[in-house]
């Protein structure tokens, strides 16, 4: 009966389809204060465009981190992970230290790229009143919270974080969440990818590694995202439709060759038989070997999937320790030939 359901929504989005991406600054506050590091493309339909502006007027404009660090040469493998902080409640300090150790990519330690979604970032930069008379609001973040900014100033990663909506009402907070990508290799070109409207505004963001290997520089594309959990109010069971709608907005706009990876809470309530997987597994493919355990309950909502030159090899595993997040985190190493 509820994969009816989904199906007859499923249909409904199809009939009314997405508009052509536009790419540039827009109107909105937080794009017109992006400045030239972060390239904007909008795939939602331009009906939905009012709306979403209202969210955007909420948050702060993107924040980019360079950390320093040099394009080393790249001969053994790559650790990409992704993960869910849980708006921040996620130790990210502990899970960099493991990186950094071989605890968690395993040894020897190797360098590492985090597609993190429910970033949290709090302070002056983001707007404590608008200029409009309601921004929309997700509900204020509570307990001790990492602002991912400066967790990756400390730790001296490369980073990008685009908020996503504002935690709070104007006035009554001064924080945003988002999603992120930090990298102990510097990275170049940055794209935020505003996806259609469901429940709330959400931004993608795909960033591009130049990999230094043997065989000459590689452009490796990575992209961090989080779908919808609902559609309009509390419909968690009727969701299905508005990620896959908001899955096939972000294929659509994906570099249709070259090597790519594509990670995030995909909010997969039907694991790998979800239309929002299935929609990104017509770009890229699942891990060579893949541990597909549980990511948040009994549930595989995070997924990550590849498209890689011939030779190289993935393996994907998920964590044993949640990090103080909810989710656990995806870790996945990709071996050079």
């Amino acid at each position: 009966m509820l994969r009816a359901l989904a199906a007859a929504m499923t249909i409904a989005v199809l009939l009314v389809g997405n508009a052509p991406p536009i790419s540039g600054g827009g109107d909105a506050t937080c794009l017109a204060r992006a400045g030239g590091d972060v390239h904007w493309l909008r795939v939602s339909p331009e009906r939905e465009r009012r709306s979403i502006d209202r969210w955007c007027a909420g948050v702060g404009p993107p924040a980019r981190i360079s950390g320093g660090q040099r394009s080393e040469n790249l001969t053994g493998s790559l650790v990409v992970v992704s993960w869910n902080t849980h708006v921040g409640a996620g130790d990210i300090d502990q899970l960099v230290a493991d990186l950094r150790s071989g605890r968690l990519g395993g040894a020897p330690p190797a360098p590492f790229v985090i597609l993190m979604q429910e970033a949290y970032r709090a302070g002056a930069d983001v707007p404590s009143r608008t200029d409009v008379s309601w921004a929309s609001a997700e509900g204020a973040a509570k307990g001790d919270k990492v602002d991912v900014a400066a967790a990756a100033q400390r730790l001296g990663l490369s980073s990008i974080y685009v908020p996503s909506m504002r935690n709070g009402r104007p006035g009554e907070t001064q924080s945003d969440r988002g999603n992120a990508i930090l990298s102990s290799l510097p990275f170049g070109e940055v794209t935020a990818i505003e996806l259609p409207l469901e429940r709330q505004r959400r931004v993608a963001i795909q960033a591009t590694l130049s990999l230094n290997t043997a065989s000459g520089i590689v452009p490796l594309r990575v992209v961090s995202t989080h779908f919808t959990n609902m559609v309009m109010h509390h419909l968690w069971l009727l969701s299905e439709s508005g990620r896959m709608r908001q899955a096939r907005a972000l294929a659509q706009v994906l570099p249709a060759e070259g090597p790519l990876v594509v990670g995030g809470d995909f909010n997969a309530w039907f694991g790998y038989r979800d239309a929002a997987y299935r929609e990104l597994r017509e770009r890229a493919r699942p891990a060579d070997v893949e541990d597909r355990r549980a990511t948040f309950g009994p549930l595989r909502l995070d997924h990550i999937l590849f498209r890689l030159p011939a030779g190289w090899q993935t393996t994907l595993r998920r964590g044993e320790s949640r990090y103080g997040s909810d989710h656990y985190p995806l870790v996945s190493v990709i071996r050079l030939p």
